[in-house]
């Protein structure tokens, strides 16, 4: 799988690592992905987030929220099991990368593959902030018509 992502999606993937192992859990969530594209923070997926008014520590917030309420069960990715969504959640992003077409998994790919997971915390919180597939295509159609970096 990884020969189709980014440099960019590489090292949010490596970020989601650390996060978990920030927040001691020992497998890798769609929070910490989450977390992983603001904290990289120079993505398409990042700036559409940023253009909407948030940043990292208020999604950390929010995220940090939902997290206490909510534990899910693990498959191994990487360095660290990734929660079931986690899997979704990469299936999703390249599905998006392909409608888009695409030829790399991007950052703003990763972002709808989480607001297509429905029932992870990930999910919850963006869609608590105000963030929704419909705008982020949009937002991305701008940012991509504008030339900005994409992946």
């Amino acid at each position: 799988m990884y020969e189709q992502l980014s440099k960019r999606m590489e090292e949010i993937v490596r970020l989601a690592n650390d996060i978990a192992h920030e927040y001691e859990q020992e497998y890798v969530g769609t929070e910490h992905i989450l977390l992983a594209i603001m904290r990289e923070g120079t993505g398409n997926g990042a700036a559409v987030l940023q253009g909407r008014g948030l940043n990292e520590a208020r999604v950390k917030k929010e995220v940090d929220a939902l997290i206490k309420h909510s534990m899910e069960e693990t498959w191994v990715f990487g360095r660290l099991p990734g929660s079931p969504h986690f899997k979704n959640v990469m299936a999703g992003a390249i599905e998006a990368a392909r409608d888009m077409q695409s030829k790399t998994v991007c950052a703003e790919h990763l972002l709808l593959g989480l607001l297509q997971e429905d029932g992870s915390v990930a999910h919850t919180a963006l869609t608590n902030l105000g963030i929704t597939a419909d705008g982020v295509r949009a937002d991305v159609a701008k940012l991509t018509a504008g030339g900005a970096a994409t992946a």
